[in-house]
């Protein structure tokens, strides 16, 4: 009886077939470079020192915080930048100040306010002198609310600290008759509401970089949350870690309970996409060691704080001695040692920057070995990728064409005006205007662009390799570029990286494949989506508002420059693994006009033939 014939067994393709081309053992072996750059991390740890604290006991008075944050609540509950509330405020608070001995200074700017055009704001400014005037101790709060709540835990509650911290070190209140080796600068600013426009303004002024050696910012420390710390920049700096340490274990004595703090990955997050909406982080990126103590998370409470909000007398009073205690260990005339200017607090200990950084870049050599081993490959086979670098120009130019319309918008004021600073978190817009504008235009560039992209034929298997080492070529380039701007970015870039590496692999797999390793590839940009959405209470807006902080200037154009190219390596992939990619066409492929001629060719002759069908309609009913 004859053996069952048995199906053939399916092989599973050679290494650098053009089913398997990419080098998995390159691959892996390139990894070994990690080890050394995560050997430094470990020794690289740290456990920064606090300042130790001073022998005089605090002096803030709970009861008078108190009534005054009631007072300034109740009298100017909306002090919205550049109202008559805001004005009143600045003159309650010069009173409350000019019986303790301060001379208060006005410092009245104007600044760029969305839907409000130039709106004047005033910071005031109260100076206890020192052994050393030309080196400061800065306590500040902001004045401003946002105007449709009561104000009085963002940031009455600030302010009040502020008064009677000031107080408290008036020697004509009765304060500690002690001589100062540092002077202080008690300052109230205004605009904290509006992305900190008052402490960017102070923090901008030279004798403020050059005196400044610390910050303190108390905002909305009254609240029913636990004490937290946020020290993120506008830039990928971070403040000196003894001022950090300090003021946690000041909170940690008052309160018994360990202060919070952004995580590690929020604090990653935070240098590889610089963004905060408190106070210390203009200082922070102009070098000037800078922490806001707070009660409430990522995003301060603003309008969503009821009207009838009661303050925690007990949490202020802990917040606002921690803050004194601070100070005085300061004024021990201990200078605080700046440290790394970059670092991740895990825990009471610290990971310097360079490090991380160093661990990130190696990360990238993996993928870069093996996009340029792929490339070689393509070369000894005698696969033009010249084609599919071509394809990956013409996406280049369109999203080039695209980000340029989007940057002539925002300087016509379409996407709103700003001075460089965050726009509000509590109404963020979508200006329908300026979006269908957007959409047309994008729309014409793709219309003009298409002739070179579509396919006209069947699509070669060595081809759609061209195609995927062109992509991963650019996405190689995108990553150095990366490097060279702000390497702790790589935490948004590095998993599309490895993950869409695989794409040549899978492509015979299927679309399920295709389309599952591509959506898995989008990990590290729906990361920083989610920080917004989540983070800062965004939800769907998230995407929108990442884009106005390019269009008002508060994120850096290079990173904007970076993401054009990003997109374009992306779409060519994703036009791959949808089956709609097409090398860049030869010269007896493309026909004998440019893209711009051709489309204006056809757009004539659709007008001719429609105006023709109309004389042969009229003709025909003897019109």
């Amino acid at each position: 009886m004859a053996a069952a014939s048995r199906p053939p067994e399916r092989r599973r393709p050679r290494p650098g077939s053009l089913e398997r081309p990419v080098n998995g053992r390159l691959y892996r072996g390139t990894w070994l470079f990690v080890g050394p750059p995560l050997l430094l991390l470990a020794f690289s740890v740290a456990r920064p020192a606090a300042l130790q604290p001073s022998n005089l006991p605090p002096a803030f008075d709970r009861g008078a915080a108190m009534g005054l944050a009631q007072e300034l609540s109740f009298r100017y509950p909306s002090r919205a930048p550049g109202t008559a509330g805001a004005a009143g405020a600045a003159s309650w608070l010069s009173r409350q100040l000019l019986p303790y001995g301060y001379a208060v200074r006005r410092d009245v700017f104007t600044a760029d306010v969305q839907g409000r055009g130039r709106v004047r704001l005033v910071n005031l400014v109260a100076t206890k002198a020192g052994v050393s005037p030309q080196r400061w101790i800065v306590v500040m709060a902001h004045r401003d609310d946002g105007g449709a709540g009561s104000g009085l835990d963002d940031d009455a509650s600030g302010t009040a600290a502020l008064v009677e911290l000031a107080r408290a070190y008036a020697p004509a209140a009765g304060g500690p008759q002690v001589t100062l080796p540092y002077s202080l600068v008690f300052l109230s600013t205004d605009g904290g509401s509006l992305g900190g426009l008052g402490a960017a303004h102070f923090a901008q002024e030279t004798a403020t970089r050059e005196n400044a050696l610390a910050v303190i910012n108390l905002d909305a420390i009254a609240g029913p949350g636990t004490p937290r710390l946020e020290f993120s920049g506008d830039t990928a700096r971070s403040p000196a870690p003894g001022l950090v340490e300090t003021l946690r274990e000041m909170l940690l004595r008052e309160t018994t309970v360990e202060p919070a703090r952004p995580s590690g990955l929020r604090q990653l997050i935070d240098l590889g996409f610089p963004f905060s909406v408190y106070e210390q982080a203009p200082f922070v990126s102009a070098g000037i060691p800078a922490v806001t103590l707070t009660t409430s998370g990522d995003r301060p409470p603003g309008a969503r704080e009821p009207l009838q909000d009661r303050l925690d007398p007990v949490r202020l009073a802990q917040i606002g001695r921690a803050a004194q205690e601070t100070i005085a260990a300061m004024e021990q005339g201990v200078a605080l040692a700046q440290g790394p200017s970059s670092y991740l607090f895990l825990g009471q200990r610290l990971i310097r920057g360079w490090a991380i950084e160093l661990v990130l870049i190696a990360a990238l050599l993996p993928f870069v070995a093996a996009a340029v081993d792929l490339f070689a490959r393509c070369r000894r086979r005698r696969i033009p990728v010249a084609p599919a670098l071509r394809s990956y120009r013409s996406r280049l130019a369109l999203w080039a064409w695209i980000g340029l319309v989007f940057g002539v918008l925002a300087l016509a004021g379409v996407w709103g005006h700003g001075d460089g600073r965050p726009p509000s978190l509590e109404h963020v817009t979508w200006p329908a205007g300026g979006l269908v504008a957007l959409a047309a235009l994008a729309g014409l560039g793709w219309i003009v662009s298409r002739d070179r992209l579509i396919p006209r034929r069947s699509v070669s298997a060595e081809e759609l390799l061209a195609g995927h080492t062109a992509g991963l070529l650019a996405l190689s380039v995108v990553g150095l570029l990366v490097v060279a701007t702000d390497p702790f970015a790589l935490v948004f870039l590095l998993p599309c990286l490895h993950i869409w590496l695989w794409l040549p692999q899978v492509h015979s797999r299927g679309w399920t494949a295709r389309f599952g390793v591509l959506a898995a590839g989008l990990l590290g940009p729906a990361l920083l989506v989610w920080s917004f959405a989540v983070r800062y209470g965004l939800g769907w807006d998230a995407p929108w508002y990442i884009a106005e902080l390019f269009a008002y200037g508060y994120a850096r154009v290079p990173l904007l420059v970076i993401a054009i190219g990003w997109l374009a390596a992306a779409g060519q992939l994703a036009a791959i693994s949808a089956g709609r990619y097409a090398p860049y066409p030869d010269l007896r492929e493309r026909p004998p006009r440019g893209p711009v001629r051709e489309t204006i060719r056809r757009i004539v002759l659709a007008q001719r033939r429609r105006r023709r069908m109309i004389e042969l309609e009229r003709r025909a009913y003897g019109g």
